[in-house]
């Protein structure tokens, strides 16, 4: 292990991953303050609205993680963001053209499926750039483009849509795009420009932060251990794929129970709650993360048991992916909030929430990183107890946020809450880093990224959009949501009590595992 000073190369290229993840966010999270508009052109409601910021996106980001996240790791990380991010900034301009709530969900699910290239991967280059002991700092510092991208996105997306509205009153816009249309196209297509400056990038050497580099020459096929990866994900040939691996027929049993009683629980779900659409596909997210572990078990069980069988890991990441809930709820749901109970205009929003977005952000995932990197070096959970933090400090400012009567201080206290709700990002990722061996580390945060997606994007804006259509109040659908903060603070804490053992383990296991 070494603690050699940064390179300057590592430093420039840790600049050029976060601009990427704030095109990858500022893609995403458009929709938010585009919103309103949307639903009043497609005829849509607040559940079908969170099913295409949240659902659509979430499923397939998080499933073609999973063999992106393999392609990652035989193949060249930088040439993979650099496609990814091309595809994903087509698919954003595509929406511009959608005309349809169907048209409009094929283009965000293409979207998270290009977006699902750039995290882990990036995780991993920059676990090789970096030194364990600056892990949570530099990955909270790539993870600020969240923040920054999001609040560029309601920026950006509020100054088009009003100002195309108002230029073209009365008369027919060029392509005859509404203002939340052109908002999309104008976002999109500025990722391709960037894509080929992403394509410049130098691969690091795997391992070397570490002193473990890994020599061997490249692998033969990268490509097809994405196919094997991405069979292992895409039912019907998900069965296929366990088969081939010699899966026993107890697997496939499992395997085929699995996919009933996921079945069941979405008709009971589509049910009582409606949206067919959006229980489908979590139903189909599921089924398909279950056949992928299966696989991976049978393809290589030294990264299932690094993964699966890591109790800080199984507690953590749920854990995490509950204050994602959080996180991704209220900052998707606070533009429509303003906008409807404090009756301000869509450029305000964007304006106000847009730089509290990205300030707040900034500061929260910045601070949660250096934060527990400082705080490890006198307790060795303290990536989780920042955690446990961020589980408990939102709680108060939400609250105040959502039910102050003041405008002005219900924009004031939306920068430390967003200070508050994003303190884990450095410390959840870097834990995943921290547990499996440098070969497995883009796998792994597919792995932990798809938890956290699920988890976080997939219901966190769903959920409260159907509460609000439910209790028709969009104030008490937010304030609901936090709930689900205690039990991520109990999680949390069960992790922590395995962590010592677990990094124990870790150490001794074999370096190339």
């Amino acid at each position: 292990m070494t603690d050699a000073t940064p390179s300057k190369q590592a430093r420039y290229t840790l600049g050029v991953l976060v601009v990427v993840y704030v095109f990858n966010f500022l893609d995403r999270q458009i929709v938010s303050i585009l919103a309103e508009d949307i639903k009043a052109d497609l005829g849509l409601s607040d559940a079908q609205i969170g099913f295409l910021y949240g659902t659509a996106f979430a499923v397939f980001y998080a499933l073609f993680g999973l063999p992106l996240g393999r392609l990652a790791d035989v193949w060249t990380r930088t040439r993979l963001i650099a496609i990814g991010l091309a595809f994903w900034s087509v698919m954003t301009a595509s929406s511009a053209f959608a005309r349809s709530f169907t048209q409009l969900a094929i283009a965000r699910i293409g979207v998270g499926v290009g977006e699902a290239s750039a995290t882990p991967a990036a995780f991993s280059i920059l676990s090789d750039h970096f030194p364990p002991s600056m892990r949570a700092s530099v990955l909270a510092i790539y993870s600020s483009g969240l923040y920054i991208g999001a609040g560029l996105g309601l920026f950006v997306g509020g100054l088009i849509v009003e100002r195309w509205d108002v230029a073209f009153a009365g008369r027919v816009p060029p392509l005859g795009l509404a203002g939340w249309q052109a908002a999309f196209l104008a976002v999109g297509l500025p990722g391709v420009l960037l894509a080929l400056w992403v394509r410049t990038l130098p691969e690091p050497i795997r391992g070397q932060s570490e002193g473990v580099v890994q020599t061997g020459p490249p692998h033969p096929h990268p490509f097809r251990e994405f196919g094997r990866e991405l069979r292992a994900v895409l039912p019907p040939l998900t069965l296929i794929h366990l088969r081939m691996l010699g899966a026993s027929r107890r697997v496939i049993a499992v395997n085929l129970i699995a996919a009933g009683v996921i079945a069941l629980l979405a008709a009971g779900m589509t049910r009582w709650l409606g949206t067919p659409v959006q229980w489908i596909a979590l139903g189909i997210g599921l089924y398909a993360a279950v056949s992928w572990v299966q696989a991976l078990a049978l393809r290589d069980p030294d990264a299932y048991r690094a993964i699966v069988h890591t109790p800080t890991l199984r507690w953590a990441a749920p854990g995490f992916g509950l204050l994602a809930f959080t996180g991704y709820g209220l900052g998707f749901w606070l533009a429509p909030f303003f906008l409807r109970l404090h009756g301000v205009s869509e450029s305000t929003a964007g304006l106000f929430l847009g730089g509290s977005a990205a300030l707040s952000g900034w500061l929260g995932v910045t601070i949660g990183g250096v934060w527990s990197d400082r705080w490890r070096r006198r307790a060795p959970a303290a990536r989780l107890y920042v955690g446990m933090c961020c589980a408990l400090l939102p709680l108060p400012l939400a609250i105040a946020t959502l039910f102050t009567s003041s405008t002005p201080l219900a924009f004031a206290l939306s920068v430390p809450l967003g200070i508050a709700t994003s303190l884990w990002i450095g410390p959840g990722a870097s834990t995943v880093q921290d547990l499996v061996a440098p070969r497995m580390r883009a796998i792994a945060s597919a792995a932990y990224l798809l938890v956290v997606t699920f988890i976080g994007l997939a219901l966190g804006p769903y959920v409260i959009g159907r509460v609000s259509v439910a209790l028709d109040d969009l104030r008490m659908a937010m304030a609901s949501a936090l709930i689900v903060n205690l039990l991520a603070l109990v999680m949390l804490g069960l992790a922590a009590r395995h962590l010592a053992a677990d990094e124990e383990r870790a150490r001794r296991r074999p370096s190339l595992e």
